[in-house]
């Protein structure tokens, strides 16, 4: 099918906080809706929001695409870190869409949907890439070749649960999850976060300096070790903290310590929070070739 007639994708992002739905047509979003993704939900909620939220977007699709925080196998859900989103195992996405929509369903993990956005449409630029995305966890995908890896278990990419040997797992170290809670041990006060954090550490506060930077250097680590093993030609950062003004720099002054073919050439993302709905509407019209 050429992309001239592919038509219109309904693409959904749920996420731990917020879920959109977009009418899509070849890589442009027609219309967007925005809403809170109910935390204590069921998964069969999180859909029905959603369709409720598409209302009469649903009438010019003819597909239906997804990308959810967490692991996809074939076209079931499961959670990857339940702290985000706890969703059971195996849940039936791909099946529940097309039930709920009465359209031919996909459903993809957000991140590697967004690294799929960002090969296409993005900072990515067509190259061999790694996106990573640094928020309230870190998520990933890797475009080789031009093909997204999504891997035996539907986990390629997701460098924030690697290092499991340790305590706990990679993103429990880097996060936005564990500046709050790293802010809260230094006497940051009740409800602090992230961003706290971050305009703390612009302030000069030396409590927040040292967050930020360690955050920072453990995440240089991190590149430093996929630039060895996959040598892409760009790893494209995105993701709230990710974004946050001064964290890319600081990660790239470790980087220069490294020697050359350890060092990464980083870029920012340029999709932001559109690019998991962007890279889902993408993957189905791959399904439609």
């Amino acid at each position: 099918m050429s992309e001239a007639h592919r038509g219109k994708v309904l693409s959904i992002d749920i996420g731990g906080t917020k879920t959109m739905v977009a009418l899509i047509e070849d890589g442009s979003i027609l219309e967007r809706r925005v809403a809170p993704t109910r935390v204590g939900a069921t998964p069969d909620d999180w859909v029905s929001g959603a369709a409720d939220l598409a209302g009469d977007m649903r009438d010019s699709a003819n597909r239906v695409a997804a990308a959810v925080t967490g692991r996809i196998k074939d076209g079931a859900w499961s959670a990857l870190n339940a702290a985000t989103l706890d969703v059971p195992r195996g849940f039936p996405l791909v099946a529940r869409l097309e039930s709920r929509f009465g359209l031919p369903g996909l459903a993809v993990n957000d991140a590697q949907a967004a690294a799929w956005a960002e090969y296409r449409h993005g900072a990515g630029a067509g190259k061999d890439m790694v996106f990573l995305t640094v928020s309230t966890g870190v998520g990933g995908g890797i475009v080789l070749g031009g093909r997204l890896l999504a891997g035996r278990g539907g986990i390629a990419g997701h460098f924030g649960i690697t290092d499991r040997l340790g305590p706990g797992i990679f993103e429990d170290r880097v996060s936005g999850r564990w500046m709050a809670a790293e802010a809260a041990r230094a006497g940051a006060g009740p409800g602090a976060d992230a961003r706290t954090v971050f305009d703390a550490a612009a302030g000069g506060a030396l409590w927040a300096e040292a967050i930020v930077d360690q955050s920072a250097t453990r995440m240089a680590g991190l590149m430093s070790n996929i630039q060895v093993t996959l040598d892409p030609d760009v790893i494209v950062l995105g993701g709230g903290i990710g974004m946050a003004p001064g964290y890319l720099s600081r990660i790239e002054e470790k980087c220069a310590a490294l020697p050359d073919y350890a060092q990464p050439c980083l870029v920012p993302a340029q999709l932001g929070a559109e690019a998991g709905i962007m890279g889902a509407a993408a993957l189905a019209d791959l399904e439609t070739d």
